[in-house]
């Protein structure tokens, strides 16, 4: 995967896989993919940027809020991304959360805190016209979603209902 995610077959809507190094790099890297469905980020001046704040109950349940975020970002706020950064001394330990939960994502029911993750978006306003729309997202959901973590990295694997 050269960008970090790659689209898989669907008749409707987006399935995408992305992966990084680790947890962070994965999440990063779905929000990549969320973005270039959306827009063409190579238009997209970094003139300003928005801050973004997710947070769930277990990693399924964060990946899901991010990429809602990432989605209320570009499409409700009409802000055009071209980056995001990760704020990994801010947000909770998702190497550490995986660990706990084995990887799969899935909450033992023994996290007290929810996990966090804060990021700042950089980018402009939305021109739907200058920044090349392609597609709007409705919404991230559960189907098909999975979380795994192996000694070279972090995969995640979602799908975006558009």
């Amino acid at each position: 995967m050269e960008k970090g995610y790659r689209f898989l077959e669907h008749a409707t809507d987006a399935v995408v896989e992305a992966e990084g190094k680790s947890i962070w790099e994965a999440f990063a890297a779905a929000a990549d993919a969320a973005v270039d469905l959306t827009l063409d980020r190579d238009l997209v001046a970094e003139d300003g940027h928005v801050e973004i704040r997710a947070e769930g109950e277990d990693l399924s349940y964060l990946l899901y809020s991010w990429l809602e975020e990432i989605v209320f970002a570009l499409i409700t706020r009409g802000f055009a991304i071209r980056r995001v950064e990760i704020d990994e001394g801010a947000s909770s330990d998702l190497d550490a959360a995986a660990a706990y939960d084995g990887g799969s994502g899935s909450s033992s029911g023994n996290n007290a805190e929810p996990l966090v993750i804060h990021a700042r978006a950089y980018g402009e306003p939305l021109d739907l016209g200058r920044h090349g729309f392609r597609v709007e997202i409705k919404a991230p959901t559960f189907h098909e979603m999975s979380i795994t973590r192996s000694e070279t990295g972090a995969s995640v694997r979602f799908l975006l209902d558009l």
